[in-house]
């Protein structure tokens, strides 16, 4: 039995922190978890820069609100979610996700929480458990999953390096250059095609 566990941030939707970075002019708040691995150390940073520029969820809100996923993603999770069982696994909080989950049409989506004041400051967040990505590819395999990841960015490795087969999709060229024994794509085609041929051998 296979599940697939994607990235959402940079697989399937524009990374969600650029974006905010380009419409506030605060470009400190492009660095993302290709740029940096700590995601404790990344989030603690970016909330010291939104408490300093009084910043809140109601403005990140407003621009995820204008967020399409990325084109092609609605299309290639559409096919993928008639193969197969299809989890995204993010280091994103439900807070940012829901407006981007309707869009591609409710997919399961495990992610994490953040502390919000009745002001809208956000003061804290709640990781859902510590790597939350492996340790959830690991607990899938526990239940007798075959699992197959892919994603992007330094926080994907624990759970491509773990799965039956895994993929880099979008990534960095650091990252490539860092793993080449990882497959790496850059069309939602090619991805596609490459996670068929991963479940036509578990049919044979």
């Amino acid at each position: 039995m296979n599940i697939v566990c994607l990235d959402m941030e940079g697989v399937l939707v524009p990374e969600i922190w650029i974006a905010f970075a380009e419409q506030s002019g605060i470009p400190e708040l492009k660095r993302t978890t290709r740029d940096e691995p700590d995601y404790d150390k990344l989030m603690n940073w970016r909330l010291g820069i939104l408490k300093e520029h009084g910043l809140g969820l109601r403005e990140i809100q407003a621009v995820i609100a204008r967020i399409d996923p990325l084109p092609g993603a609605k299309a290639f999770l559409d096919e993928l979610r008639s193969l197969t069982q299809v989890i995204i696994l993010s280091d994103t909080f439900e807070q940012f996700a829901k407006p981007l989950m309707e869009k591609l049409d409710w997919p399961s989506i495990f992610c994490n929480t953040l502390e919000v004041a009745p002001d809208g400051e956000i003061t804290g967040f709640q990781m859902r458990c510590e790597k939350s990505k492996l340790t959830t590819v690991k607990a899938l395999q526990s239940c007798g999953f075959d699992t197959i990841a892919a994603g992007d960015s330094y926080n994907d490795l624990g759970m491509i390096q773990a799965s039956k087969a895994g993929f880099l999709f979008k990534s960095t060229d650091q990252i490539k250059a860092d793993h080449p024994e990882l497959p790496a794509y850059e069309e939602f085609d090619d991805l596609l095609a490459a996670i068929k041929n991963v479940l036509d051998q578990k049919e044979e």
